[in-house]
């Protein structure tokens, strides 16, 4: 399988598939076996997936650290790396939002030597930082550009008009923000600026923090960060996980699980080039694999996500102009 993508105007030619590594913060998820996510990262780039994405805030710094470990006896060219910078890390493990030029620079060259690389492919900014400005980002990011350190880069977790700013300033030519079926409300604002101005999209999150995997009922209670969050609670958790469950004839359709169906749906929206999967063990990347190559028609397409509007969030205008 060689499935590859070109994300917008960086020029990145990646697979559709992006292993994602945020399960390897434990202030979200608690411990993970670093030997399972290994073996799934080797899966993952044996089976065709060329696209890794982490950050620095993830395990302050251990997710790079473990991609390091992972890119150790990889070809450079074989890999495209995705990092982030934003946060300012304490001793005493608080962190604050800091994109100052200076700032930048340091975390750059810690992130390079942890991952053992002499260039990060894509280089987001991980949040917005309102004491900064806009020009001095673009100037740093520029200038790491041209001094080899990172090949292109862009944003994540930005608003459409954040972004629209920062390109003012910068060729941000690459989006990261949050997206399900569940909760597509960028696909007003966010999600058509990208497409009209060629800005690569990589979505996290396309299966709602797991909820979209198919393997939950409902009654399920969690220990991690998603114990707090109400989409996990109550009511509203059985109807979405039902709302997942009632989909399992349309996948099966297809010869597809339930999981591959809604990657493939995510992936069909014109704007959405890679969908950031979070990947704890070779199974769980097996399965979001089989999504790659995948389409389904456009009538499944709608009842996909029809079904899943049990979920509220999404407040997507159809075509008469209703929120729904």
């Amino acid at each position: 399988m060689n499935n590859r993508v070109i994300l917008g105007a960086t020029g990145l030619e990646v697979s559709p598939v992006c292993f994602g590594t945020w399960q390897l913060s434990p202030r979200f998820w608690g411990g993970q076996s670093k030997t399972d996510v290994l073996a799934a990262m080797n899966t993952a780039f044996d089976a065709g997936i060329n696209f890794f994405d982490t950050a620095d805030a993830y395990g302050d710094g251990y997710a790079e650290a473990v991609v390091g470990e992972f890119l150790a006896d990889k070809s450079r060219d074989d890999v495209v790396i995705c990092t982030k910078v934003f946060n300012h890390f304490n001793p005493d493990g608080s962190r604050y939002p800091d994109l100052s030029p200076a700032h930048i620079r340091q975390r750059c060259d810690l992130q390079l030597q942890r991952m053992g690389v002499e260039t990060i492919d894509l280089y987001l900014l991980h949040l917005f930082d309102p004491a900064t400005a806009l020009a001095d980002v673009a100037q740093t990011l520029d200038s790491l550009k041209k001094e080899g350190k990172i090949r292109t880069y862009g944003v994540s977790n930005h608003t459409v008009e954040q972004l629209r700013a920062q390109r003012r300033f910068g060729a941000y030519d690459a989006a990261q923000p949050c997206y399900s079926l569940v909760d597509a409300k960028i696909e007003n604002d966010l999600l058509p600026y990208c497409e009209s101005e060629n800005v690569g999209v990589m979505v996290y999150s396309p299966m709602h923090k797991g909820l979209l995997t198919g393997k939950y009922s409902g009654t399920e209670t969690f220990t991690d960060f998603r114990k707090h969050l109400p989409d996990f609670q109550g009511e509203r958790f059985r109807a979405i996980a039902g709302a997942v469950q009632g989909l399992a004839p349309l996948a099966e359709k297809y010869q597809l699980t339930t999981y591959q169906l809604i990657l493939t749906a995510t992936l069909m929206h014109p704007a959405i080039h890679v969908a950031v999967v979070g990947i704890k063990n070779p199974s769980q990347i097996q399965e979001a694999i089989g999504a790659m190559d995948k389409t389904i028609s456009r009538e499944d397409y709608f009842a996909v996500r029809k079904a899943l509007a049990v979920g509220g969030i999404s407040k997507i205008k159809d075509a008469s102009g209703q929120k729904k």
